[in-house]
């Protein structure tokens, strides 16, 4: 009966479809902050265009979970609401869903929502980094950090990579191209000497010169051909004599301006330091502006489109003198923003509007587009690096380096100590000392500092996932927790539940110094007969049965019923969280005083998890000889969890590897059967004043020995 429960949550078969969270659009408008608006769907992923107050397009708002469902550890997506705006930056982003366990009942959802509103003003196309207690982000790069979580790293991850991949997929599909990489920006640090013949011998200042006599070939033929009388009585004058130069590098500046007009440009960029400045000069009869212009606005006969896309520029409102040797003209700077998507390393195009009226009472109103292109060249400027981001395994491992590095050598060197040095290391007389310590570090350095404790929401969460189909990337955020997990796998095959639950689990770790504690401060020791022993094994099963039901019939239930399981409150918040769940895990560890580990031998459902290795090892690998059990009971005595039946056979499924009965198989002076054969060999069992000598008798049977 016993076995048929055990292998009924390895063949359990029916789960609940997973189902995308779209929000309608009156939910959906309740995110949208003013002054955007919203407007139609787009697809049925819960893709809706946002609009400002025009009812222009200004953007999109989506939900991730329909684009990027990454599973989190509860088997679950995290869900998020973001709104971006038409150039790729983040307006808002708000959580909506999760079931990380973390957030949920452990620490709160303050930090998890505060992590989310981070994004809002960052660009979808910068490269991001998430900065953690464990590896800190680098300064002096282009990427952009985004602040961790202390004891939630994995989770954070989990929902950015959701937010990143939803956020690119959205601009595939719809952007069209129109976000681009981060603009250049000008190097400041550049030093060059050139004067005004260099700019113009380097192509760095552009000039368009049109005569009165081609504006007029501009017009020709419409009605506005002989609109401008001035140009047909000087058809060699100039029209438009216009330079066009982009003075905000200085070794430009100095080039083309005076000192004064460049120290008005240095004290403006104090104030917008990603501002853009344009030189025009024109000497022409044409003019840089209209005589209705306001200064301070933007030029009403002058534009700029880079890339197919308006520039949006504007008066820098400067008093401009120019440098000796620059051409005489009306001087004018603009200045373009480039968060606006203006990259001053690319080419663009400056488009002068040659305007002429047509009629009297109410003119006809005639336009030629005069087109001036320039580009300046890119040794001015510093591009952004174009950091690929790594891979959210690889970001995690870099950043917890050292401590894989120190985990992977313990968890090494303990599974050599118990697998082919088993038996020298359980007689060593330094065993009890050195089991204590590994414990000691199992419960810091694994536990508390490094988050390594599993958990029973792991293998629950991969069950989800297989069942629904989804993906097992999850487990990858968290390589410290994964390591574990691949040792205690590892001892799966090998030993059945021992390693874990005997050595690799902090809070069984805990019990067990309970225990200690117990017995130093002499309280009495509570163990259950053996009828009861074997009932309350059983619970931990019917506990990781339920825990497989909620799986297919009610997952959103599954985080509140994981806290079965005190790890999260006494190892991963460290008791800090609320009154009854502290006041849940102190019991089990007050009653590990008295009872020896009751939690991890009666109801834990990973303890039961575990506990089919048992089932499933490949070999008894606990040594035993024909007296074990008929006459000698002395193992059976010794062993704390009651894993070994009175005919001396080993119950793997309840054995957590404390090594006691392999120490005393192995000693000559507390092994019976060895004990007995030294007698009747006609010598007498070794002593030694340091280690009283165990008395040699069958604990079941006093006449065994005589």
């Amino acid at each position: 009966m016993l076995t048929l429960l055990r292998l009924f949550v390895l063949s359990f078969l029916l789960a609940l479809p997973a189902r995308a969270q779209i929000l309608t659009p009156e939910e959906m408008l309740a995110y949208v902050p003013p002054p955007f608006g919203l407007g139609e769907a787009l697809n049925d992923k819960g893709l809706y265009r946002v609009v400002n107050s025009g009812g222009t397009p200004a953007g999109y708002a989506f939900t991730t979970q329909p684009y990027a469902a990454l599973p989190g550890f509860a088997g679950a997506p995290v869900n998020a609401l973001v709104v971006l705006d038409g150039a790729g930056t983040f307006v808002t982003v708000r959580v909506l869903h999760h079931n990380e366990p973390i957030f949920i009942s452990g620490m709160g959802e303050g930090p998890f929502r505060a992590f989310f509103e981070q994004y809002a003003g960052k660009s979808i196309w910068a490269p991001m980094s998430i900065g953690t207690p464990y590896g800190g982000a680098d300064q002096g790069s282009s990427l952009v950090h985004l602040d961790g979580i202390t004891k939630a790293t994995a989770s954070v991850r989990i929902a950015h990579e959701s937010i990143m991949a939803a956020a690119h997929a959205v601009a595939r599909e719809h952007m069209q191209g129109r976000v681009t990489a981060p603009a250049a920006r000008p190097d400041f640090d550049h030093e060059e000497a050139l004067n005004w013949n260099d700019l113009v011998a380097q192509g760095l200042a552009s000039h368009l010169r049109v005569t009165n006599a081609e504006i007029d070939a501009a017009f020709s033929g419409t009605r506005w051909a002989y609109s401008d009388p001035a140009a047909q009585a000087d058809p060699e004058g100039l029209y438009l004599d216009l330079w066009l130069l982009d003075v905000t590098p200085p070794a430009l500046a100095r080039a083309a301006l005076d000192q004064g007009t460049i120290e008005q440009m240095t004290r403006f960029r104090g104030v917008a330091p990603t501002d853009e400045f344009l030189l025009l000069i024109d000497a022409g009869r044409h003019g840089l502006v209209s005589e209705s212009f306001v200064r301070n606005t933007a030029p009403d006969q002058i534009r700029a489109e880079q890339g197919g896309l308006p520039v949006a520029l504007r008066d820098a409102d400067f008093l401009v003198d120019l440098a000796p040797g620059v051409p005489d003209g009306t001087a004018m700077i603009l200045r373009t923003d480039r968060r606006l998507g203006f990259n001053p390393a690319e080419p663009f195009t400056l488009i002068v509007d040659s305007v002429r009226e047509h009629g009297f009472i109410t003119p006809e109103i005639g336009r030629v587009e005069l087109e001036l292109a320039h580009q300046t060249d890119e040794r001015f400027f510093l591009h952004e690096k174009i950091i690929t981001p790594l891979p959210p395994w690889a970001e995690t491992l870099y950043s917890r380096q050292p401590d894989l590095i120190v985990l992977a050598l313990g968890l090494g060197a303990l599974i050599w100590a118990l697998g082919a040095r088993m038996n020298h290391f359980a007689g060593w007389r330094h065993f009890t000392p050195a089991r204590l310590l590994i414990l000691a570090v199992m419960i810091g350095f694994v536990g508390f500092w490094g988050q390594g404790q599993l958990s029973i929401v792991t293998p629950l969460g991969a069950l989800r996932t297989a069942l629904e189909g989804g993906s097992y990337m999850f487990l990858i955020y968290d390589p410290f927790s994964l390591m574990v997990w691949v040792a205690a796998i590892l001892g799966f095959v090998l030993w059945g539940r021992g390693l874990f639950c005997g050595w690799l689990c902090p809070f069984g770790a805990l019990q067990e110094f309970a225990h200690h504690l117990g017995r130093a401060l002499r309280l009495p020791r509570i163990e259950p007969n053996g009828s009861w022993d074997r009932r309350l094994k059983k619970l931990k099963y019917i506990a990781l049965a339920g825990l497989v039901g909620l799986v297919g019939f009610a997952p959103e239930q599954i985080d509140s019923a994981a806290e079965v399981e005190p790890f999260k409150t006494a190892i991963t918040v460290f008791f800090m969280r609320e009154w009854y769940f502290v006041a849940y895990a102190a019991f089990w560890l007050v009653l590990g005083m008295v009872l020896f580990k009751g939690f991890c031998r009666y109801l834990c459902p990973l303890g039961a998890v575990m506990a089919i290795g048992g089932l499933l090892r490949g070999r008894d690998w606990i040594a035993r000889r024909p007296e074990c059990g008929s006459p000698c009971q002395l193992c059976r005595i010794k062993c704390n969890y009651g894993a070994i039946a009175k005919n001396g056979r080993i119950d793997y499924s309840e054995c957590f590897q404390c090594l006691d009965c392999v120490a005393i198989h192995d000693n000559e002076k507390r092994c019976v059967p060895l004990v007995l054969a030294a007698r009747k060999a006609g010598r007498a069992a070794p002593t030694s004043a340091s280690q009283p000598q165990e008395a040699p008798v069958c604990a079941a049977s006093p006449a065994a020995v005589s």
